[in-house]
């Protein structure tokens, strides 16, 4: 847990990073989720933290809270769109603050309800993480930064292959019977791997292409992954590291984009 906070906080500074400069203007600007401006990744980021905290301070009045207050993402987003930035930019400081003082408080091991299945604490982590890290993409690419990937995404590599099962649950497709490795460059060298070492069906190609897919911020065939095999074939297409229903991802580049994911 201590390992997962602290990539987590680090994770958070580089988000805030890419909002410390931007004036009012910026804040509206269109993200590649369609409808979606720089100030929805931020207020969906807050609402999400908040929740965290609600799950975490009272897991058994956690599921009939949420059904009062989520009906969905896009809802929840337009709700705050009324928000100041400097107000907006508030909201996730603290939600963010209150979410890692929670977080702090648990053992690796506590199970806490979600939007699926019940997680323990340190997948719970490392979903935060994660949706930092891709709706922090979103803005990336609506501001045209380019951000230098890091060490932190062995977590969101590590999320994403183990949804592998989930990715086809979800479409109420059968998961291939087949395992599958996966062997990805890390930045600045070495290899993160996943999966038996003897499997037939492998990825291969960067972890941050890896981490794009199961993220759903690219189309795999903007990326250079490399799939060997059926079952690689199968799940990397409908690859999904978030809860809730199946995501629409992203068109090829030549193509339009399509609607927001996790």
């Amino acid at each position: 847990m201590a390992e997962l906070l602290r990539d987590l906080r680090a994770e958070t500074e580089s988000f805030e990073a890419l909002l410390e400069p931007l004036g009012d203007d910026a804040w509206e600007r269109p993200t590649p989720a369609v409808g979606w401006a720089v100030r929805d990744q931020v207020s969906h980021l807050a609402w999400f933290d908040d929740a965290a905290v609600r799950a975490a301070a009272d897991p058994g009045g956690f599921p009939a809270w949420l059904e009062e207050r989520f009906t969905s993402v896009d809802d929840l987003a337009a709700g705050a769109r009324g928000m100041p930035p400097e107000e907006l930019r508030r909201w996730f400081r603290t939600a963010r603050g209150h979410s890692l003082e929670a977080f702090a408080a648990l053992d690796a091991r506590d199970r806490l309800p979600w939007f699926g299945p019940a997680m323990s604490a340190a997948s719970f982590v490392t979903a935060r993480l994660m949706e930092t890290w891709a709706h922090g993409q979103d803005v990336a690419d609506a501001l045209g930064v380019v951000r230098e990937p890091t060490g932190r995404l062995r977590h969101v590599a590590t999320m994403g292959y183990r949804a592998r099962p989930y990715s086809f649950a979800v479409r109420a497709l059968p998961v291939p019977a087949e395992p599958v490795r996966v062997e990805l460059a890390r930045p600045g060298g070495g290899v993160w791997t996943a999966g038996p070492e003897d499997a037939a069906s492998v990825v291969r190609g960067p972890l941050l292409d890896f981490c794009l897919v199961v993220t759903q911020r690219i189309h795999l065939s903007d990326t250079a992954l490399e799939l060997t095999g059926e079952p690689a074939r199968a799940w990397m297409p409908i690859a999904q590291c978030f809860a809730g229903p199946p995501g629409s991802g992203r068109s090829p580049k030549s193509g339009e984009d399509q609607g927001h994911s996790g």
